[in-house]
């Protein structure tokens, strides 16, 4: 009988990615980036494992979206006091935060628990073309 798999943690070597997201559509580019950093694009991916690789975005700006989004898709946060909610449109939110528009839909992909918060971690958002990371070699991802 074999017996299964489970990856230690010196197993584990991460990998750099770098994703451009100019002219590429919000939800088909957070899917492909939850997919990275779950390590699901790995063939000893296990789950509740941390076996995802680090992802840099760049071009976080330039996203596109389908339909009417633009104007009526809004993110929400509250102060927590009576009153206190506060609302911003996606067209809004890319000009002030274009990361968070980003980070914000991985996180939907993600899973809501240690894991997930662990995972997030491991994605980096800029708006413009440059990164920080050059000295990490990010591999491109088509």
């Amino acid at each position: 009988m074999d017996k299964t798999y489970y990856p230690k943690q010196n197993d584990i070597r991460q990998e750099w990615h770098l994703v451009d997201a100019n002219e590429q559509n919000l939800g088909r580019l957070a899917a492909k980036i939850a997919r990275i950093l779950l390590g699901k694009h790995r063939p000893d991916f296990t789950p509740g494992v941390d076996l995802g690789d680090y992802v840099v975005v760049v071009n976080a700006e330039r996203i596109t979206v389908t339909g009417k989004k633009m104007v009526e898709k809004n993110y929400y946060r509250h102060s927590m006091y009576p009153g206190g909610l506060k609302t911003i449109s996606l067209k809004d939110q890319l000009v002030k935060h274009p990361d968070r528009v980003i980070r914000a839909a991985v996180w939907g992909m993600l899973p809501h628990n240690k894991l997930g918060r662990q995972l997030i971690k491991k994605l980096k958002v800029y708006a413009g073309p440059d990164h920080p990371h050059a000295g990490q070699n990010p591999k491109p991802v088509a």
